[in-house]
């Protein structure tokens, strides 16, 4: 038994020898035949090489639009919306796409799910330390502490404030990593104080790089592609202190926002995402139904004059709702691949030109004994030659073309796009397997030559 099994171990390493062999001896054959007419070759490798980098350059933009910003909770994180204006208002009959101070409170203190949060932009003055530092601007959010567990925030230094803090609004704060960095030098600034719009904020945490793409969470305020958070305080802090909302602020159909800031605080418009984790989908129902039965009090109570109408959307459906993708992203790609299948169609005729004026080397070695298999093995090793130098050609005008997105898309957008090493690789992939796939029906008419015809016109 032993023996049977060494033989076929070493039957298997000579066959992965020979078939090395092979195909180092084929890959040789398409180097030299590459260089034998060096136009027809640039011709197809050009080909390839726009037709990929082309189909690349807008699939990095796809890709970065089109992903799921927190795969591990998308399915258990919504967003709660409830129509506080009427549905002579509404679009198409869906309520706004953020709550009034209201109703957000109100759903925060009910509490009928395990964590919950609300938040809204704000735009603090940050005051550096030194009496040389020069004030400037931080784009932050108004949250409380369920923020960073929900949303699954990673940390540097420190952690989130605790419930307790949001009770007793608490002048505590979370900073982010780039912020750290232009504050302190990167160091571990927990515990230390910042200065935002004139009030003193004890840090209790320094979040780690943390930029989903988009920021479902905030896509009231059309910051789907912005720019990295750099700070967070705690909501209740925020009101009192009176830290003015940065985002949208939807009044639209409101004829009287109230007298002052409170009148404003506590009318009708629409300002704060609300977001609810429930683990399944028995809990997504019930707080469904709370949200109508809340709705429903509103009515009776004479501060709605329509019937309920709420909507509890996970973040899929949320970014589908708000169609985050944008359109010229899609068009974009497709035109590309367009591009691509033409380029792979033009890459066929070249190379079934160049196969078939081989055929009188293809008709000696099928009269030699040489089967039709390995004429096979030998051409489509010689197109993965074609479609690897064509592959390196597309990651240079990939690189290139990348310098030129913000042409096309919103700067939020071509900033995502960027050449990594997944890019890389699928680029070098997608070029081999479509100019190998290509080279078929040429290797299949290349592999029909009759050998006797061959020798008899030669």
């Amino acid at each position: 038994m032993e023996n049977a099994l060494g033989v076929i171990e070493g039957a298997a390493t000579v066959f992965r020898r020979v078939t090395a062999a092979m195909f180092a001896y084929y890959f040789q054959l398409g180097l030299r035949s590459l260089r034998r007419n060096p136009a027809l070759t640039a011709l197809m490798v050009m080909a390839i090489g726009f037709g990929v980098a082309a189909s690349m350059i807008t699939w990095s933009v796809f890709r970065a639009v089109s992903g799921n910003p927190i795969p591990d909770k998308s399915a258990q994180l919504y967003t709660a919306l409830i129509d506080n204006r009427g549905p002579q208002y509404n679009d198409q009959g869906e309520p706004p796409e953020a709550l009034s101070y209201t109703d957000a409170t109100a759903l925060i203190k009910a509490h009928k799910a395990a964590h919950q949060t609300l938040l809204y932009e704000v735009a603090p003055s940050v005051l550096p330390e030194g009496s040389q530092s020069v004030p400037f601007t931080a784009d932050g959010y108004a949250t409380n502490a369920d923020f960073f567990g929900m949303f699954e925030v990673p940390f540097e230094y420190g952690g989130a404030w605790h419930a307790s803090d949001d009770d007793g609004r608490a002048a505590v704060a979370v900073i982010s990593h780039e912020l750290n960095q232009q504050l302190f030098g990167g160091a571990d600034s927990v515990g230390r104080e910042v200065t935002l719009d004139r009030h003193t904020y004890r840090i209790v945490g320094v979040a780690a790089h943390w930029d989903p793409q988009p920021r479902f969470y905030d896509l009231f305020s059309g910051n789907a592609f912005s720019d990295p958070v750099q700070l967070y305080v705690p909501f209740n802090r925020a009101v009192d202190v009176q830290l003015d909302t940065a985002g949208r602020n939807n009044c639209g159909s409101i004829p009287s926002y109230g007298v002052g800031r409170d009148g404003w605080l506590h009318g009708g418009c629409v300002w704060i995402p609300v977001w609810v984790e429930l683990a399944t989908k028995a809990d997504a129902d019930h707080y469904r139904e709370f949200l109508t039965a809340y709705a429903a009090e509103q009515q009776r109570a004479g501060r709605f004059n329509w019937a309920p109408n709420v909507r509890l959307r996970d973040v899929a459906n949320w970014l589908d709702q708000e169609q985050v993708v944008p359109p010229e992203s899609r068009i974009s790609l497709l035109v590309a691949l367009g591009f691509f299948v033409i380029c792979l169609v033009n890459t066929i005729g070249l190379l079934l030109a160049k196969f078939m004026r081989r055929a009188p080397e293809i008709g000696v070695r099928r009269a030699l004994g040489a089967p039709r298999w390995e004429i096979y093995q030998q051409f489509l090793i010689e197109a993965g030659t074609v479609g690897l130098a064509g592959g390196v050609v597309g990651l240079l005008l990939t690189a290139i073309g990348m310098l030129g997105v913000g042409l096309i898309f919103d700067p939020g957008i071509a900033r995502l796009a960027h050449l990594d090493l997944s890019l890389v690789a699928l680029t070098l992939l997608v070029a081999i397997v479509a100019t190998v796939l290509a080279a078929f029906y040429p290797t299949w008419r290349a592999a029909q030559v009759q050998p006797a015809w061959q020798l008899k016109s030669n």
